[in-house]
This record gives C-alpha cells, structure tokens and sequence, in this order.
C-alpha cells in the first residue's frame, strides 16, 4: 500500500519536500516576495488537510473535486490550496491535497475549520478505479451516486456480504466495539440476523497452574448492505430478554440460548 507523509516546511525554503514521495515543489520567487511586502512576522507551513470528507468525479470523469477541511478563523488562513495527481498504480490514482497555513502560530486564530474544494486534472475518466487521497481516505466509483464516489471503510471498499461463513463473522466482530484479539462462538444465523458471544481475554498471560480473566458479551447483529451491523447486546438465557431489547428478532434464533458466561 503507497504511503507518504507531508513534511511542512517555511515558506522562505525554495524546495518543498514531500516526505516519502520524493516530488519536489518549487516556490516561485514572486510568492516569496509578496510576503516580504506584506510585512507579516507570521510563518505560513505547508500542511495538508485535516479530513477529506468528499470526491467526485467532473468534466465527464477527467477530473477529481475533492472536499476537505482545513483551518478557519478571523485572518486569512488558508493559500494556495493545491490538488495534484501523483500517480496510478494497480487501479487506484493516487492524489495529494495541500496548501499553505498559519494555523500553528499562537496568535494567527485560526481555530476553526472551514471546507473548501480542491480540483485534481487526471490525463484520462477516472473509470472504475479507485481515488487514494494523502495516503489516507480511498474512494470507489463502485456502487456510488454519480458524480461522487463512495468511501471505503475500515474493510476495505469491497465488505464481506453478511452471510453465515466465517469471514463473514469476522467482520462482524471487527465492526463491534470491542478489544481486538476478541474470540466469537456463533449462536445463531439466517439472512436477516445473526448472534455471537464475544470473549475477550483480560489481565496476564498465563501458563501452568494460573488462571486468567477474561469478559464474554452477547452481541444480536442485523444485515446491512456493507456487512452485519450490530444493533445491541443482551446475555440472558432464552428470548425474553432479548425481546424487551429487539422484539422483531425470530425466536428460532433465541429460544436455546444458553445464559451467557461471563467467565
């Protein structure tokens, strides 16, 4: 996966590095003087933005408007928004989004946020590939809304469908909030809803003649499009009360439950 981070550096510096890329951007003399003339003791750094929270896709494809959040506040606090292709490999186009910010000086106030809008020329329609902005967000044409793209999650742009196999279980703990290195035992499954007892290890690892803890939830999840989401927990034995919580739930999926162990 391409990863490259953004090195800010001052103004007055006539080459800016983008760390781990190795582009080079050339400051023209004539910015350089126009700050000089401007008298401010302020230095502006180049960042990128804080969140990407859009792309979509214009000029029938060949280009790339991307909606970010950057600084705000009573003095000018952004310049020189810039959005540029890097590169494209593997069917993903790879962009970077960056300007120009006093945000980091004390007394500059810019401690809001405001979104702007940053175009992205591509040499060809974007198609069905993928959009990678900062190393960061990505975004996919695939099962989008034209002109905009849909942002992928933490798994991934292509989710597992909730089905009742493994990996789809998978995903489902990983979408819970939970530690990670949680273990799950299936109670139940269709292709509406699905029940999993959640166990998670807890204090010291333990060998002969030691005894660890560890806490066991009950987790009832509902299919969604991108994946199982789940809706609420409840450690009861049998469908009552899991049934004060999510009436709708078929009491095939209930009716055995044992009370849950809580270890």
């Amino acid at each position: 996966m391409w990863r490259r981070g953004i090195r800010m550096v001052v103004l007055g510096v006539a080459l800016v590095v983008l760390a781990g890329c190795g582009s080079k951007t050339v400051e023209s003399d004539d910015t350089a003087e126009e700050a000089t003339r401007a008298g401010t003791a302020t230095t502006w750094t180049r960042a990128a933005p804080m969140r990407i929270d859009g792309v979509r896709t214009a000029d029938g494809g060949r280009s790339l408007v991307v909606d970010a959040e950057v600084p705000d506040g009573a003095r000018d606090c952004v310049r020189g928004l810039r959005g540029e292709l890097h590169t494209v490999e593997h069917g993903t186009v790879y962009v970077m989004v960056t300007f120009e910010t006093r945000s980091l000086d004390r007394e500059a106030g810019c401690t809001g946020t405001q979104r702007v809008e940053a175009r992205v020329k591509l040499g060809e329609p974007l198609g069905s590939r993928r959009v990678m902005v900062n190393s960061g967000a990505v975004f996919t044409p695939a099962g989008a809304t034209p002109p905009a793209l849909r942002q992928c999650g933490e798994n991934g742009c292509d989710p597992t469908p909730p089905r009742c196999t493994s990996s789809s279980y998978r995903q489902a703990v990983n979408d819970t909030d939970i530690p990670r290195h949680t273990s799950w035992e299936e109670r139940g499954c269709d292709d509406t809803w699905l029940v999993l007892d959640l166990s998670t290890r807890m204090g010291p690892v333990c060998g002969d003649g030691c005894s660890s803890s560890g806490i066991s939830q009950r987790w009832f999840y509902r299919a969604e499009p991108s994946g199982w989401q789940p809706v609420t927990m409840n450690g009861d034995a049998g469908c009552a009360g899991i049934h004060k919580l999510l009436p709708e739930l078929p009491e095939r999926l209930c009716a055995s439950l044992p009370r849950l162990d809580r270890g």
